[in-house]
């Protein structure tokens, strides 16, 4: 159930008295910079697409949500000064693996850390996750490896949501392609067979992505540099919408732009599995619609809320960085011709999803898509649209099922190995003044 939004406040407030150490100064009557009531300073100014309406109610929920961090792994996070962020990394890695019982002398924010994690609640179908989980093996075996980049520097285009990723020193070539291929491993692990189950590996990589946020967060917070007042609360709650939604988002888009307002089963299974990943990292309900036009005004009604602002120190630093990564794990020929490819892939994808086809502001940001770029699009578009076109097929003939779901976890799991092992860890000796990147 949906909380009230005096209850969503009440929430917000809770934090100073339960981590008075990390939020005590933090002052959550306030409406920080990033957030504007103004349509016109907005990043999204339409707050009626296509004749959906966001109500008043959806921008006061975005506006209380803003201020919100994350109670519990902030409360274990906080526990740095006493452990060390490798000692947390450990004792959570063997709780998800093993169970809270296997830590001896668990400390209690690792426990109610685990306990939230583990309470799925009612609104969840987990049926219809591991058909989601099913469902998106096809994607993420073959489109996710040419668009993860270009999806990955879209979360930069805004310098008050973009400043904690600037703070965790991802500003060089090396951490940036750590980060894209951290993130291409979380989306992968969750959609292989049993991953989110309880002590599936999907499970833990969302613990793992959920302490890093924290560890962000209390860094920042901690260091005396953070401005409350302009940023927010680091990684606010609704800053972690665009990254588990917007799939889900754009095939909402879509498919109220052609006069529907339900979604199907196999598309009802897709908005289960990401509602199911946004509640591992943390995510409230009140955030998470099941609906096409839910999906839709909850995500126009954070977008019509962020303050416009493009910094070239900290948005442009990150996208130059991050697309001039080498992704691949090594310099073999191969690896060399599909990191040319995959890094015109992405240019061209970013301008077409992201920039709606603007070239001059995308290049204005660093992005500069020439013609070789679009004819290498089209042409690794053409193949990928094929190939999964011949995986749906199978999935629906007799006997073949269960063959292309095999083939795609093969895929998937050579996907993860080409990745690398994730660390999911922040190092707060890398952080930068706030002040000095935005």
């Amino acid at each position: 159930m949906s909380l009230s939004i005096d209850q969503v406040r009440a929430k917000v407030a809770s934090q100073k008295t339960l981590l008075p150490a990390l939020y005590g100064n933090v002052d959550f009557d306030t409406t920080p910079e990033r957030f504007t009531w103004d349509p016109a300073l907005a990043v999204v100014r339409d707050r009626q697409p296509m004749g959906v309406e966001v109500t008043q109610e959806d921008l006061d929920r975005v506006h209380a949500y803003t201020m919100l961090g994350d109670v519990v792994a902030d409360a274990y996070a906080s526990l740095i000064p006493q452990f060390g962020f490798r000692r947390l990394i450990d004792l959570l890695t063997r709780a998800c693996d093993q169970g809270i019982a296997a830590v001896p002398d668990a400390p209690p924010e690792l426990v109610a850390f685990i306990a939230a994690m583990e309470a799925t609640p009612d609104w969840v179908d987990m049926d219809l996750v591991r058909e989601g989980a099913r469902l998106d093996l096809n994607a993420t075996a073959h489109l996710a490896p040419f668009a993860v980049r270009g999806a990955f520097i879209a979360t930069f285009l805004n310098k008050y949501s973009a400043l904690p990723m600037a703070l965790t020193g991802t500003l060089s070539n090396d951490s940036a392609a750590r980060r894209v291929n951290e993130t291409a491993t979380f989306f992968a692990t969750t959609v292989l067979p049993g991953a989110l189950e309880r002590h599936g590996a999907g499970f833990k990589a969302a613990a793992m992505v959920r302490l890093m946020h924290s560890m962000v967060r209390f860094n920042a917070l901690r260091s005396g540099r953070w401005d409350v007042g302009v940023y927010g609360v680091p990684i606010p709650q609704v800053d972690q919408m665009p990254a588990g939604l917007i799939p889900i988002f754009l095939m909402s888009f879509d498919i109220i732009g052609k006069g529907r307002r339900r979604f199907t089963r196999e598309e009802r299974a897709r908005v289960e599995l990401a509602r199911y990943r946004c509640f591992l990292l943390g995510l409230p309900e009140d955030l998470l619609a099941d609906t096409p036009e839910g999906v839709v005004r909850a995500m126009t009604a954070r977008n019509s809320t962020l303050r416009q602002g493009f910094d070239d120190a900290t948005c442009g630093a990150l996208i130059r960085a991050t697309m001039a990564a080498y992704l691949p794990p090594d310099r073999s020929p191969a690896n060399r011709l599909h990191d040319r490819i995959e890094r015109r892939f992405a240019k061209v994808f970013f301008l077409k999803h992201f920039m709606k086809g603007d070239r001059a502001a995308a290049a204005r940001m660093g992005v500069e898509v020439t013609p070789a770029d679009r004819l290498v699009f089209g042409a690794v578009a053409l193949g990928v649209v094929t190939e999964m076109a011949a995986f749906r097929a199978a999935r629906h003939a007799p006997g073949l099922r269960e063959l292309s779901e095999a083939v795609l976890v093969r895929r998937v799991r050579r996907l993860l190995a080409r990745y690398g092992h994730a660390e999911y860890v922040t190092d707060a000796a890398r952080y930068r003044p706030a002040h000095a990147a935005a």
